[in-house]
């Protein structure tokens, strides 16, 4: 048995088979262009070497490496993870690896993220972006590097994207509400800035008024952010208003927004949904293991990462590809916390 080295080479593989460079480059690369016997033997030489190829190398010569990255815009919130294992699945598929990288919702840290994958020559980029309509998303696409755009929706088509319809999302959460018989509620989440979150609430207030209620008892509670305190201090807020005039349900702009309205309301004794009905939005895991399981507007979140990175894998390799917008319809999931 030839002796184990950590930095076995072609050449070695080669002179431990008895075969050419040619040959053992075939195998690595083209294996169905050589024989069977040569290739177990050229196979059977790299096991008992430990050779490993160099990847680096090669991506060097093809001018890629063989990953797909995924800037993604809060690594906390479960909804994004799970467009991530959609787009991993796809990547696995394409025999591809997966950069994961979190912008935080900086535009900072995201054009720091950007710029080092450029550096990388990963085959393609898909991006939760602060700002769909930022001008580095431009400067990348012009340099060669494919770039699809996630969860988010950009003027022109200039870009894929895949997106849900959020104003749809936003219409069905409260015509629900309407159709339980709730003739005060209220919008919590934000910042308002989010696309994600002004679609929906757009959506909540073409329902609202589409069943002939009055603007004022739709109440806006706007947050800082998309998280579970802000949902808490939502509770907070609603506690604080009259009796008389506090909404009786709540939609959320998404679910860790409404999972801390809902911990608000469990350690306060308010109850769900008798004196306060709750929905969410994307449907994460966690809504239907909640103490009062949460009802949601679900949105595909593996369909929406297999579809971006379908659609960059194609930008990559198709020399007629064409650009195309992509959108999702969400459903509504109803659980305990609207069943009063």
């Amino acid at each position: 048995m030839a002796q184990q080295s950590l930095t076995a080479s072609v050449k070695d593989v080669a002179a431990a088979a008895g075969v050419s460079l040619g040959t053992v480059s075939n195998v690595l690369n083209r294996p169905d262009r050589v024989a069977a016997a040569t290739r177990e033997k050229v196979e059977r030489a790299m096991a008992e070497l430990g050779f490993v190829r160099n990847e680096s190398a090669r991506s060097l010569r093809a001018g890629r490496t063989r990953t797909l990255a995924y800037v993604m815009l809060d690594a906390g919130n479960p909804f994004f993870t799970d467009v991530a294992q959609g787009i991993e699945h796809a990547a696995e598929g394409a025999e591809l690896s997966l950069f994961l990288c979190n912008s935080d919702a900086r535009a900072s840290r995201e054009a720091t993220h950007l710029g080092h994958l450029e550096q990388q020559r990963v085959q393609g980029i898909l991006i939760t972006p602060v700002d769909p309509e930022s001008p580095v998303l431009d400067a990348i696409a012009h340099r060669g590097t494919p770039l699809v755009i996630v969860d988010r929706t950009r003027r022109g088509a200039q870009f894929c994207s895949v997106a849900v319809d959020d104003v749809l999302g936003g219409r069905l959460a409260v015509e629900h509400l309407v159709d339980r018989g709730h003739r005060r509620v209220a919008l919590v989440g934000g910042p308002l800035s989010i696309g994600q979150v002004a679609d929906r609430f757009e959506g909540a207030r073409t329902a609202w008024t589409s069943a002939g209620l009055p603007p004022d008892d739709l109440t806006l509670l706007v947050a800082d952010s998309l998280t579970v305190a802000a949902g808490r201090s939502a509770g907070e807020r609603l506690a604080g208003i009259p009796s008389g005039r506090r909404p009786t349900a709540a939609f959320c702009a998404n679910d860790l927004v409404a999972l801390g309205l809902l911990q608000h309301a469990t350690t306060t004794g308010l109850q769900v949904p008798e004196q306060l009905a709750i929905v969410g939005y994307d449907d994460i895991e966690f809504a239907a293991a909640a103490a009062v399981p949460l009802t949601s507007v679900r949105q595909p979140r593996q369909e929406l990462g297999r579809a971006a990175a379908d659609l960059v894998l194609d930008e990559a390799g198709n020399p007629q590809h064409e650009h195309r917008q992509v959108v999702f319809t969400p459903e509504l999931v109803a659980r305990a916390s609207t069943r009063g």
